[in-house]
């Protein structure tokens, strides 16, 4: 069950962690890289992430998961937090080989079941500074990626001020914060998800989200 309503926008960040960066030997990008992911592939705790036929590399991404309160267009960096209502854990899950075959995210992102949130929104209050919390993913059982979004490129206020200039934000909309080093698309050797494995987000205040994979 989703914690969330569907939002009307999915707003996603690429390349917004500095090791995540030089994992891949990229450039740090002068302004946020935006993209977006359908409401459709949204799922919830505990529900199954579905591996397509059509790909086979198919990644997790550990994201800390915005969701907005309010309506704001043009907003400051001073004052876009509080356009906040709450955070949750993410998953970006991403086909890789379809994402390089496409040249571009959008549909690689948006498979059915590629955007597990949860496991609760917890309130901005409770959260506090959201850019001093520890985030990792584990595969069953063993921690692939472990960080902090002290390592982003551009905090959350400055990715929402960003997106504002040119889209308006509204009550529900969802925001993924990009993800830390240690995807298993640069590992060497590669480690992709298959059939059974068990991934849980994990970051600090925020709570824990686990899926299992599924073929």
């Amino acid at each position: 069950m989703l914690p969330i309503e569907r939002p009307g926008k999915i707003v996603c960040v690429g390349l917004n962690y500095r090791a995540h960066a030089e994992e891949q030997g990229a450039r740090l990008p002068e302004r946020p890289l935006l993209f977006a992911k359908w409401a459709t592939a949204l799922t919830g705790p505990g529900s199954p992430i579905v591996l397509p036929p059509v790909s086979q590399k198919v990644d997790y991404e550990a994201e800390l998961a915005v969701v907005i309160g309010a309506r704001v267009k043009a907003v400051s960096v001073e004052h876009a937090l509080e356009a906040v209502r709450g955070y949750l854990c993410a998953n970006d899950v991403s086909a890789r080989d379809v994402q390089r075959a496409d040249r571009q995210f959008t549909r690689a992102k948006s498979f059915d079941t590629f955007c597990p949130v949860g496991p609760e929104l917890v309130p901005a209050a409770e959260v506090g500074d959201p850019q001093a919390l520890r985030i990792r993913a584990l595969v069953n059982g063993e921690v692939r990626q472990d960080s902090t979004t002290a390592d982003m490129i551009f905090s959350v206020a400055e990715l929402i001020a960003f997106a504002s200039e040119a889209i308006t934000l509204e009550p529900g909309d969802l925001f993924l914060t990009g993800t830390p080093s240690g995807v298993g698309e640069f590992r060497d050797p590669p480690l992709y998800l298959a059939d059974g494995d068990e991934v849980t987000v994990e970051i600090e205040r925020v709570g824990s989200l686990t899926n299992r994979v599924r073929a």
